[in-house]
């Protein structure tokens, strides 16, 4: 992969996931960064990367870094959990600009809410299986105590609009039953769609489980690495959301409806990419 100059700060930041989870980290990076512009990409092609190999998803996510590197931005968020354990190390190693996952901003968050050392972790199949999670929670919490459990069927869901619905409630209500007698007070919501039924998990799971979003903790952790590079965009914007630009591998009008109901936004368009190209 081609090493790339530091760029400006004027130059965008560059964002991708799976699919539409990833508009949750844009969310916040738009609220907490207003003055930076994005380009996203979410791979709805090949959504979901929970249950593939590891080879695979570094394969696709250096295929969308290469893709966001040629649209000159300045630092990238890999805003998908399943590519954050599996291939960031990777791509820390191959590109010369900052780059950050959602897993570290998280696992720092949630070790340092919880009171009584249990923690839970829900995510994808490859997020919980790397055990990701505890090892960056075991540096800031060696006695903590972790319990992962996979919910592969949220993000197809999310992916399909369902998230105020009778199917929704009854699949979360199935996988957190467990969680909920554990004993955990922290909650990781670890896959990048899961705030956009963070209602509906938040009622099965009580009160007394705090939330963890690491689509919040991430854009923070962005601003402040963007402020250590000297590339924090400073000037504040007025501009229209139209110098924000999205792109996907497939389904380009159905991600487009999607995102205008995720961001609160009117107008956003998608450009499919054939990202099997980069």
């Amino acid at each position: 992969m081609t090493d790339r100059k530091r760029m400006s700060a004027s130059a965008p930041i560059g964002v991708f996931d799976s699919g539409v989870g990833g508009l949750t980290v844009v969310r916040e990076i738009m609220s907490q960064i207003p003055s930076e512009r994005i380009v996203y990409f979410g791979d709805t092609a090949r959504v979901p990367y929970g249950g593939k190999s590891k080879e695979t998803i570094t394969m696709y996510s250096e295929q969308i870094v290469r893709f966001l590197l040629q649209q000159g931005v300045k630092a990238i968020v890999v805003a998908c959990n399943t590519a954050s354990a599996y291939a960031l190390d990777t791509l820390e190693k191959e590109i010369d600009i900052p780059i950050i996952g959602v897993v570290k901003p998280g696992a720092k968050t949630a070790a340092e809410t919880t009171k009584n050392g249990r923690i839970g972790i829900i995510g994808t199949e490859g997020t919980v299986g790397s055990r990701i999670y505890e090892k960056y929670i075991s540096k800031v919490a060696p006695n903590a105590q972790v319990v992962g459990k996979a919910c592969p069927l949220f993000c197809p869901l999310v992916e399909e609009g369902l998230l105020d619905d009778p199917v929704t409630d009854e699949i979360a209500r199935r996988y957190l039953e467990g969680l909920k007698g554990s004993g955990i007070d922290t909650l990781i919501l670890g896959c990048t769609h899961y705030p956009l039924i963070r209602t509906t998990i938040g009622r099965i799971m009580g009160e007394n489980v705090t939330l963890v979003n690491p689509a919040w903790e991430t854009a923070h952790a962005l601003k402040d690495l963007l402020s250590e590079e000297g590339i924090l965009n400073p000037e504040a914007t007025h501009e229209s959301l139209l110098e924000h630009r999205f792109y996907v591998s497939d389904s380009a009008e159905k991600f487009s409806r999607f995102a205008n109901t995720a961001l609160k936004y009117e107008n956003i368009f998608a450009k499919t990419v054939r990202i099997e190209e980069y």
